[in-house]
């Protein structure tokens, strides 16, 4: 019988208390065993943490990677970024030969395959953090002055615009070609869950979305 440990995180005391975030990663790592378990399978421990991914001095996850590699069962978890946001820590789990990993929402993704796609996600929050800054620094080369209620939500504004045309950045090279050769919002949409992009709320493209995504993209270009 295949044996599974599973473990998931959230990054805040409150999200742990409040199931924020907890409820769909248990979700998504049973869509995986009734789906892509390839064989009957048991879940031999459970394992959760309230931290922060910047913080990989993780009890839980410690637990959960010592029973993994004592029984040969394989570590579960929802999306990779459970792990850590850092590529060398992931690439340590991956460089240890006692362990075998698999994620959930990539239920086909090898090691390799998995690397790459931290590597890439980290490139992202660096580009993301980089253009925040970027965008706090023009609002204050505008005059706006930082600070205070007003402020930290015109600050916060301007992250979640700068945010948002990030992703739609890393969207172009997929977005702008189906556009082009005619597929309408709801059909490239449907390419974006094919391909398993994900939305900024880990959900399902709507033709909305992808609506926004283009008009973004042609303010930028």
């Amino acid at each position: 019988m295949k044996q599974y440990v599973t473990y998931r995180r959230v990054s805040t005391a409150d999200q742990g208390r409040s199931g924020l975030g907890l409820e769909a990663q248990t979700r998504d790592i049973d869509l995986f065993l009734v789906n892509y378990s390839d064989e009957p399978y048991e879940v031999i421990g459970e394992f959760t943490d309230v931290l922060s991914g910047a913080d990989n001095e993780r009890p839980e996850l410690t637990k959960a990677i010592t029973l993994a590699k004592q029984t040969g069962a394989e570590l579960l978890v929802a999306k990779l970024d459970r792990l850590s946001r850092k590529v060398s820590f992931i690439a340590t789990l991956m460089d240890d030969k006692k362990l075998s990993l698999r994620v959930a929402s990539m239920p086909h993704a090898d090691k390799f395959q998995l690397h790459v796609y931290a590597a890439l996600a980290e490139q992202e929050r660096e580009f993301i953090s980089k253009r925040t800054k970027a965008a706090l620094q023009a609002a204050k080369a505008r005059g706006q002055k930082l600070g205070g209620v007003r402020d930290a939500t015109m600050k916060r504004n301007e992250a979640v615009k700068a945010n948002a045309a990030a992703r739609a950045e890393k969207l172009r090279g997929l977005v702008l070609p189906l556009r082009d050769a005619g597929r309408s919002l709801r059909e490239i949409a449907g390419e974006l869950d094919k391909a398993g992009v994900a939305t900024a709320r880990g959900g399902a493209w709507s033709a909305a979305q992808v609506k926004r995504i283009i008009e973004r993209l042609e303010v930028n270009s």
